[in-house]
C-alpha cells in the first residue's frame, strides 16, 4: 500500500515525499482512511509506530479542503500530556502542512507565554497543546476552544498517569458538541475505556500492535546485580561496549540527577531529564544527546513519554518500575521503525516482585546473567522497595506544567466523568 491509496491530497503526498516516507506504517494504514471518513477513532499503537502522521495528516487533509481565508479560528486541537510530546506533534504537523495554507502553533508552560499569545492573535488553523497552559490562555480570554472541529487526545494513558482527567473535563466543556474526535493511546486500560465512552461516539476501534506487548525486534536482558553495585556495572557497560547513544530510566528525578553526576565523573558525557529540569534544560540535553555530543540520557518514565529519538540503539533500566505497563513503554523507545534495539536491566534483590510482574505482563521470562564483579547480594532481602522510595511521578501533580499552581485530588479525580459530547 502506498500514501497515494490512501486519498491525502496532493500537497500532503508532496510533503510526505520530501520527508523521504514512502510506504504507511500499519497505524497510518488504519487510522487515516478512518479519520478521512470523518469518524471518531480509538487508536492503540506502540510508541514508534507512525502514530503522529496517522492523525496529523488527515487533520491537515480535512481543514485544507475547507479553508478558512481571513480569519483563522482554531479548528482543531491536539492535547499533549508533555512539552516534549507537544514539539514533536508540533514539528510534525509544520513539515506536513509545508503546502498547505493553514497555520499552526503550540503552547506549554514553563516558558514565556507572550510569543505564544502572538502567534494566536495572528489566527491559528491547529493548536498543539498542554493542559496546563491551554487553561492558563483561556482563563485569561486569549484563546477561544469554540470553533474547534477536531480534537485529538494524545497518549491518553499517560494523561491519566500524569492526573489530568479533570484538565481534559474542563477542556471538553470549551468545545462544541459537534466535532470529530480522536484519542490515541498505547494501552487499552479500564480508565481509558471509562474516558473513550465520555468523549466518543461510536468510534472506529484501531490496535495495531497486541494489548501490553513489547516490539519484536527488541534484545531484552536481565543482569541480576547488588544493589550498590548497580551503579559500577552500568559505567562499565557503557564504557567496555562504547556505546555512544544510551537511554537510561530511573524511578525517581533525584536518582537521575544523581547517576548523572557520577557518569560524568566516570568521563562519559550524560544529561538528566525530568520534570524538575527547565524547558531550556531539557530541550538542551535532548539536542546534545540527538547529536551525539552527549552519550547517556538519564530520564524518568513521564520526562521520557513522547521524546522522537530515531535509531536509539540502547535502553537500559538502571531501576525497573514498579508499575509493569512502564516497562513496556520504557524499551518500546529502542527497535523502532523495524530497526534493532537492546533492552537492559540491571535488577536488584528488592526488584525481584517488579521483574516477576513485568514477565507476567509480557508473556515471557527475560534472560538472566551475572557479570563477574558485579555479583548480586545473596543475604538482600527480596521485599519489595517501599512506597516513599518507589516512582514518585506516578502521583498526580499539578496539571500545569510549571505554569500554575494547584491542589487537586487523585480521588475527585476519579470520581468525575469525562463530559458527554454530541459529535458527527
Amino acid at each position: 500500500m502506498s500514501f497515494q491509496s490512501l486519498g491525502l491530497s496532493e500537497a500532503l503526498l508532496k510533503a510526505i515525499s520530501k520527508k523521504g516516507y514512502t510506504t504507511p506504517s500499519p497505524i497510518q494504514q488504519k487510522a487515516i482512511p478512518a479519520v478521512l471518513e470523518g469518524n471518531d477513532v480509538l487508536a492503540s499503537a506502540q510508541t514508534g509506530t507512525g502514530k503522529t502522521a496517522s492523525f496529523t495528516l488527515p487533520l491537515l487533509h480535512l481543514l485544507s479542503e475547507n479553508p478558512k481565508e481571513k480569519f483563522k479560528p482554531i479548528r482543531a486541537l491536539i492535547l499533549t500530556p508533555t512539552r516534549e510530546l507537544a514539539a514533536q506533534v508540533y514539528a510534525n504537523v509544520r513539515e506536513y502542512s509545508e503546502f498547505l495554507n493553514l497555520r499552526s502553533a503550540v503552547i506549554f508552560g514553563g516558558v514565556n507565554q507572550k510569543p505564544q499569545v502572538a502567534t494566536i492573535k495572528q489566527g491559528v488553523d491547529i493548536l498543539v497543546a498542554t493542559p496546563g497552559r491551554l487553561l492558563d490562555l483561556q482563563n485569561q480570554g486569549l484563546l477561544s476552544l469554540k470553533r474547534i472541529e477536531i480534537f485529538v487526545l494524545d497518549e491518553a494513558d499517560r494523561m491519566l498517569d500524569m492526573g489530568f482527567l479533570r484538565d481534559i473535563e474542563r477542556v471538553l466543556k470549551m468545545m462544541p458538541n459537534e466535532r470529530q474526535n480522536l484519542m490515541f493511546s498505547a494501552t487499552y486500560s479500564k480508565e481509558i475505556k471509562k474516558l473513550a465512552n465520555g468523549i466518543l461516539s461510536t468510534p472506529v476501534q484501531i490496535e495495531v500492535t497486541p494489548e501490553n506487548t513489547t516490539v519484536e525486534a527488541i534484545s531484552q536482558k536481565v543482569h541480576r546485580v547488588a544493589k550498590g553495585l548497580k551503579t559500577g556495572l552500568i559505567i562499565k557497560l557503557i564504557s567496555d561496549g562504547n556505546w555512544k547513544q544510551v537511554l537510561v530510566f530511573t524511578r525517581t528525578k533525584h536518582g537521575a540527577n544523581r547517576l548523572c553526576e557520577k557518569m560524568v565523573k566516570a568521563n562519559i558525557t550524560a544529561a538528566a531529564i525530568h520534570g524538575n529540569k527547565s524547558q531550556g534544560a531539557r530541550v538542551r540535553a535532548l539536542s546534545g544527546f540527538k547529536s551525539g555530543a552527549i552519550r547517556v540520557l538519564v530520564a524518568t518514565d513521564i520526562a521520557a513519554r513522547g521524546l522522537d529519538i530515531p535509531l536509539l540503539p540502547h535502553v537500559i533500566n538502571f531501576e525497573l518500575p514498579n508499575i509493569a505497563e512502564d516497562y513496556v513503554h520504557r524499551i518500546g523507545r529502542t527497535g523502532r521503525a523495524g530497526a534493532s534495539g537492546e533492552a537492559l536491566s540491571l535488577v536488584s534483590a528488592d526488584e525481584t516482585s517488579y521483574l516477576k510482574a513485568i514477565e507476567k505482563l509480557i508473556g515471557m521470562q527475560l534472560p538472566v546473567s551475572i557479570i563477574e564483579g558485579f555479583e548480586p547480594d545473596p543475604n538482600a532481602s527480596t521485599a519489595p522497595i517501599k512506597q516513599g522510595q518507589g516512582r514518585q511521578q506516578r502521583k498526580p501533580r499539578n496539571a500545569s506544567n510549571g505554569s500554575r499552581n494547584s491542589n487537586r485530588n487523585s480521588n475527585k479525580n476519579k470520581s468525575r466523568k469525562p463530559q458527554q459530547s454530541r459529535n458527527r
